[in-house]
């Protein structure tokens, strides 16, 4: 494959970004492809992305789904599709602008020139707020939901709710993702921590978040509770995980 980057991006009612998002994706230096898993979008985004692989070509991936089935569920979708195709870095993304198409190439970098296994566009690393438009209560529930999130599991990430990340395909590989519990937030969780149980070398990164202008959030606040109850079961499963590196 003469490509090895692949972004992967969820989506549910985002006609009024997807084309924006792709361009802006496809206009950066590294070439990088994408593929969007589409949850039966009642708005036509898995039409309005057809329309652009007639401009894209093969740059330009739809897997469609049924329904709405769980973020975490379209990314495992994804990251067997991209290590089935050979792709060496994966990345995943939002739709809505609230990550930066631009910061790919950061995450990019840190990964093949210094060498991590897995980068996190962080919007706490250090302990600094990188949040924007967001309302404070929001703020302050995931920046401690991710402070708790650190205390239980003991995984040195400030920022463990985040979806702007960057995988080496090892990682990807390394990982039974068929076993993976979380579908909804606690996916964000659930395969840091796996890395970090693997041994892999992770790194954030800061990032400006900054909340979408366009569409509505899939945000709310019982998938971020959902989430800090489920660390507690993720941290008791894992006295019984295996997570010697075999075959990568």
């Amino acid at each position: 494959m003469d490509n090895k980057y692949l972004v992967i991006i969820p989506t549910y009612n985002e006609i009024q970004n997807i084309e924006a998002v792709c361009a802006r994706v496809f206009s950066l230096p590294s070439h990088f492809h994408i593929l969007v898993v589409d949850d039966g979008s009642p708005d036509g985004t898995a039409q309005k992305v057809m329309e652009l692989q007639t401009l894209y070509g093969d740059k330009l991936q739809l897997a469609q789904r049924a329904q709405k089935s769980g973020l975490g569920t379209a990314y495992i979708h994804g990251f067997k599709y991209a290590l089935q195709q050979g792709y060496e870095y994966i990345f995943e993304m939002d739709c809505d602008f609230s990550h930066n198409p631009e910061d790919l190439e950061k995450l990019l970098y840190t990964c093949q020139n210094e060498g991590y296994d897995v980068c996190v566009g962080s919007r706490y690393v250090n302990n600094l707020i990188n949040v924007v438009n967001w309302p404070i209560e929001r703020v302050l529930l995931s920046f401690f939901a991710s402070k708790y999130v650190k205390f239980i599991t003991g995984m040195p990430i400030f920022d463990s709710t985040a979806g702007f990340i960057c995988y080496h395909h090892k990682v990807l590989k390394t990982m039974i993702l068929d076993d993976i519990r979380f579908v909804g937030y606690g996916f964000q969780i659930e395969t840091k921590f796996n890395a970090w149980k693997y041994g892999f070398n992770i790194k954030e990164i800061p990032i400006i978040f900054t909340d979408r202008a366009a569409g509505e959030s899939k945000m709310s606040k019982n998938i971020i509770w959902e989430a800090i109850f489920g660390v507690i079961k993720l941290k008791i499963y894992s006295y019984f995980g295996d997570y010697k590196v075999h075959n990568t």
